[in-house]
């Protein structure tokens, strides 16, 4: 059977977005830092086929330059916000960054003005068809990309790349519409989280194997020897000392020194809210080699990009989670 246009737009995306995020994860876990440059090629396409999507079902000029709004605010991460002072000095890149937005707020302004007679629960709902629907979704994505920012901002998304990954996704699968979803699972639901917040949420589930891994692999090497290592085994594993300051990890042990004035290691259950310095950890290590010891627990520093990865098919074959979760809880 012949696939239609959507369809090929569709999985376009996922190739995409298999091949962007792919290449994101592996230089994530490979150096913890994915280059701006990274997003700046890997955008190119998302907003091409969203431009042939876009084109594709006549779209007029507002709802093109809304999108446009949609691809200036997610830039903010990627290559910052030109200053009054900067677009007096003159700099071309920022008067032309600036005319960018200008230009694209203009685009939602008058589309607000031109599709203002909506009501706000039939856009909740996704009852709003026609040109007015899809300037609405369209709209929608300022709001993700808000969400996304404000998140990175608060700490509740750690890395600047896992929210500029987000950001990205949602220019290139701004709404489900544009999902080649196989199954059947969303179909009877209204209200769905869009899709690079339920994209987070596919990560989240696959971060809950990790235990089952790290539990697994301790048992395995014996790393599990007295009691007081049960508090360790499910988030973290042993390590040789001289390996820690090579690999991408908080080192977990310690000393302490008891009232007899004895020394004994001690094993922190939670990583340092701060990431220590290079001579800090250095000198955590020499006081720990000073007193014998040579293995110790460590948590490893698991990118957020490299769960987001491996779940890109899952999404695109089932949908939300978040309604797959909500269905099987019977609610």
């Amino acid at each position: 059977m012949a696939l239609t246009s959507e369809q090929v737009l569709g999985w376009s995306r996922v190739g995409v977005l298999l091949l962007g995020m792919g290449w994101a994860a592996w230089m994530d876990h490979k150096a913890r830092r994915v280059s701006n440059n990274h997003w700046l090629v890997w955008v190119k396409p998302a907003i091409f086929i969203w431009c042939l999507e876009l084109i594709a079902r006549n779209a007029d000029w507002t709802v093109f330059l809304t999108a446009s709004a949609v691809v200036a605010y997610a830039s903010v991460a990627v290559i910052g916000r030109p200053t009054i002072k900067d677009i007096m000095s003159g700099n071309r890149e920022d008067v032309i960054v600036s005319l960018w937005y200008m230009v694209s707020l203009l685009g939602v302004i008058f589309g607000m003005a031109k599709y203002s007679n909506v009501e706000v629960l039939d856009i909740l709902l996704g009852q709003v068809t026609g040109m007015a629907g899809l300037y609405w979704s369209t709209l929608s994505g300022l709001v993700v990309i808000f969400v996304i920012d404000l998140g990175w901002r608060l700490r509740l998304i750690h890395g600047g790349a896992d929210a500029k990954a987000l950001m990205w996704v949602a220019i290139l699968v701004p709404n489900w519409s544009t999902m080649p979803v196989i199954t059947d699972l969303n179909s009877d639901i209204v209200l769905q989280l869009p899709p690079a917040i339920s994209l987070l949420m596919w990560g989240g589930i696959s971060f809950l194997i990790i235990p089952f891994i790290l539990i697994l692999r301790n048992l395995v090497q014996g790393n599990v020897k007295t009691l007081h290592d049960l508090r360790m085994f499910w988030h973290s594993t042993v390590m040789d000392i001289d390996k820690v300051q090579q690999s991408h990890v908080w080192l977990l042990t310690t000393v302490i020194e008891l009232p007899n004035g004895d020394v004994r290691p001690y094993h922190r259950t939670r990583a340092p809210r701060r990431t220590p310095s290079n001579e800090q950890l250095l000198q955590q290590i020499n006081v720990l080699k000073a007193n014998n010891i040579t293995k110790v627990w460590v948590s490893h520093k698991l990118p957020l990009l490299v769960f987001l990865f491996p779940v890109i098919l899952p999404m695109a074959i089932l949908g939300d989670v978040t309604v797959i979760i909500l269905q099987l809880a019977g609610l």
